[in-house]
């Protein structure tokens, strides 16, 4: 299985980098964590919000795995405890696909990528910079996959 995050942006500051690459090199070969970084929408071309959302929802799809299993995050989603992210490990596991985990640009997702998304994921209630939102993801995904493997990196 190979877990994808899917993200509006580019050209992250270095210690997201860091900090994202942290984490992902702590992944099993079997279940890395790949990032696909997606060009946002220039915001200074007189486009509406939907449009630029329009425009990054084609991008999304077009970088989509087929048959992934994919996730959305969004501030009005579910908000899921760390054993509750490593249970959906554990089926995303069994299930033997790919997992794609999206996070949208500044305008947030498309409509269309919500209602397709299995399932929408709420880090936290607060806005949180795309950046840190990538770094966290990472850490909680590695922190899930250790509670799968009984490593005591997580401790409850």
């Amino acid at each position: 299985m190979k877990l994808r995050i899917i993200a509006i942006g580019q050209k992250m500051p270095g210690w997201i980098e860091t900090g994202f690459s942290e984490y992902a090199k702590r992944m099993p070969r079997e279940n890395s964590i790949e990032l696909i970084e997606l060009k946002p929408e220039k915001r200074a071309s007189g486009k509406t919000g939907e449009q630029i959302k329009e425009a990054e929802r084609d991008r999304i799809l077009a970088a989509l795995p087929r048959d992934a299993t994919m996730w959305a995050l969004d501030e009005h989603g579910s908000q899921l405890t760390t054993l509750e992210l490593a249970d959906a490990m554990r089926e995303w596991l069994g299930a033997g696909g790919d997992t794609a985990l999206v996070i949208g640009g500044a305008d947030g997702l498309h409509q269309d990528i919500k209602q397709r998304a299995d399932k929408l994921l709420a880090l936290s209630r607060f806005t949180l910079p795309h950046g840190l939102v990538r770094v966290m993801l990472a850490e909680q995904l590695y922190r899930a996959w250790s509670v799968t493997q009984n490593h005591p990196y997580h401790r409850e």
